[in-house]
């Protein structure tokens, strides 16, 4: 009897041990400062369907520790380690499991409890192929290049760098609407052909896209026919304005006198008897004349029939030259050149 009552005193008398010793253990780690948890992921951004790690840990490594996560009020997991951080591996597909997530630490053995601060993940669409469009402005001396580059697609904003071959030749240059970075260069004449692109990122990590390389050949010899035939188009549109006025004022009028003069030409074909009576009048008048020596005037009839379906007779006479002695009537006194005249016979 009295040695079961003595083991029931030293269990009673150990387990207060326990107890106090738990109670001191709790209260030395609340000196140490237990504080809250981390709670944090290599990325804030994800595309769906992405698989991602979410890290709590604690700066205590001495001791014991559980960490569960949550997702809003829900308990997903829980791990239990000491002096090393815990891991929890997700998948992001729909837009509920975005977040907010939280940690929660808890000592082992003890009714000590700290929470993280709540941790967020992001949708993010990555960007495509972006379009690289180049201007070229020659001027006599230099080459002015516009580089205009733009993705179609791809979660705002969006950071663009211009390359020369594989040397980038701008700041990355951040746009938050959808409109294409712009980046302006000067280069000489002399230069020899060139190789331009671009490259579009957004926060999406390991998502940047390249744009189809670009060539653009220096102008030869600093020629700049473009810069030429803007400043020479319009004096030669004015040059070809002003010879087109003046052939018309001089063709114009000519071409209305003869159309006038081909109006005024009779188209009656009942005046033709009245020349055909003329030449007949003409040839009986000559005949009468005397003829000269040695010649006989050769005489032509024919017959003609105008559009009244009338035949008329037309007689045609051969005309002879004959040499004469020059003549005082048109002879000027003071020229010195004689002039020698023939007789037209008909």
């Amino acid at each position: 009897m009295w040695r079961h009552l003595n083991k029931l005193f030293f269990w009673g008398i150990f387990s207060s041990l326990t107890v106090q010793k738990a109670s001191l253990d709790c209260d030395t780690r609340r000196t140490n400062k237990f504080h809250s948890p981390s709670l944090d992921s290599e990325t804030k951004v994800v595309t769906r369907g992405q698989n991602v790690s979410l890290t709590c840990s604690n700066q205590n490594e001495s001791l014991q520790i559980t960490y569960f996560l949550f997702r809003r009020e829900k308990h997903l997991r829980t791990h239990t380690g000491k002096g090393e951080p815990m891991i929890f591996n997700l998948s992001i597909s729909e837009a509920h499991e975005l977040g907010p997530y939280k940690c929660k630490a808890q000592v082992s053995n003890c009714s000590m409890v700290k929470y993280s601060r709540e941790f967020n993940f992001t949708f993010v669409d990555p960007v495509i192929t972006p379009v690289l469009n180049i201007h070229v402005v020659n001027t006599e001396t230099d080459q002015h290049l516009i580089l205009r580059c733009i993705s179609f697609n791809g979660s705002l904003p969006i950071s663009y760098t211009f390359f020369e071959k594989d040397v980038a030749i701008s700041p990355p240059i951040s746009k938050h609407v959808r409109e294409p970075a712009e980046f302006n260069i000067t280069k000489n004449n002399a230069g020899e052909r060139e190789e331009y692109r671009c490259k579009a990122k957004n926060e999406l990590p390991d998502h940047e896209r390249y744009s189809q390389p670009v060539s653009i050949n220096a102008a030869p010899g600093g020629d700049s026919c473009p810069f030429c035939l803007q400043v020479l188009l319009p004096g030669l549109l004015l040059v070809l304005i002003v010879i087109i006025s003046i052939l018309a004022f001089r063709i114009l009028p000519k071409y209305k006198a003869r159309k006038a003069m081909r109006d005024k030409t009779p188209r009656d074909y009942r005046n033709t008897a009245t020349e055909v009576g003329i030449y007949a009048n003409i040839c009986e008048n000559q005949a009468g004349k005397e003829s000269v020596p040695g010649l006989e005037p050769r005489q032509c009839v024919s017959t003609a029939q105008d559009g009244t379906q009338h035949s008329q007779e037309i007689q045609y006479a051969t005309p002879v030259f004959q040499k004469g002695a020059p003549g005082v009537h048109e002879a000027r006194n003071d020229c010195k050149t004689g002039y020698i005249y023939s007789e037209l016979i008909f």
